[in-house]
């Protein structure tokens, strides 16, 4: 019997599904009826929203978060092997992009499982993309440390090394440290280094600007708990001669 496949499912980023998913995309997560997901709750929602055409009570909906065990993430594969198609949804927008399922993409390789990524919106790179940084050589680093020192030693590395091979530096943060951690980066990086902070990306309540660490003070960013990205760039010191 041949396998079925792993489709790699983005998500809406909160918005409504029409406007941000290609149709191709939605016709596939309709005809799926297992789903492997990081939350079932907002899963759910999100299969509400595609319009699914089965009950939700009806569809295999099976949980990969960051407390799977490795053993447990092989028998999510069962199914598959058994010529079951399958999506994979996560709660950071790209599936196995700072998400746990990307243990399920690996054993999903090693088990020779086809893997088909599924267009949808990418919150780093549309941070990217609008940011005005550099495209061309860029660095995503997922949560930085929350110790305050280690998390300031972390900073400093990354404007570093910005500036020394002209590289766009990315992280993230749990919505609820997003202030503690905006006020680490003004603390621990130099005046004239660039800062963009991207929130509620492709919602109504879209928030994207770039400034020099010395612009932010005094206007820091109204972003509280909502999820957000944060881009950092130091233009080698060769280029800022130039301009």
């Amino acid at each position: 019997m041949p396998t079925g496949i792993l489709y790699l499912v983005p998500t809406s980023l909160g918005g409504p599904v029409g406007p941000l998913l290609p149709a191709a995309t939605v016709e596939v997560v309709r005809r799926v009826n297992y789903f492997v997901v990081e939350n079932p709750k907002s899963a759910r929602a999100f299969l509400k929203g595609v319009q699914h055409p089965e009950p939700l009570q009806q569809i295999d909906i099976r949980t990969l978060d960051e407390h799977t065990l490795s053993q447990d993430v092989s028998a999510l594969l069962q199914p598959i092997m058994s010529g079951r198609d399958c999506a994979l949804v996560s709660e950071a927008g790209c599936p196995a992009v700072a998400d746990p399922g990307a243990a399920l993409v690996r054993h999903a390789h090693q088990a020779d499982i086809r893997v088909s990524p599924l267009v949808g919106p990418s919150a780093l790179l549309l941070a990217l993309m609008s940011s005005g940084m550099n495209g061309q050589r860029f660095a995503f680093h997922g949560y930085l440390p929350i110790e305050r020192q280690a998390r300031a030693r972390t900073l400093a590395d990354l404007e570093r090394d910005s500036e020394r091979v002209d590289t766009t530096q990315i992280f993230i943060e749990t919505p609820y440290r997003n202030d503690a951690l905006f006020d680490a980066i003004v603390a621990s990086c130099r005046k004239d280094t660039l800062l963009c902070v991207a929130a509620d990306l492709t919602l109504s309540s879209e928030y994207i600007r770039t400034r020099p660490l010395s612009a932010w003070n005094g206007d820091r960013p109204q972003i509280g708990r909502r999820p957000a990205v944060f881009l950092l760039y130091r233009e080698p010191t060769a280029l800022r001669r130039r301009s």
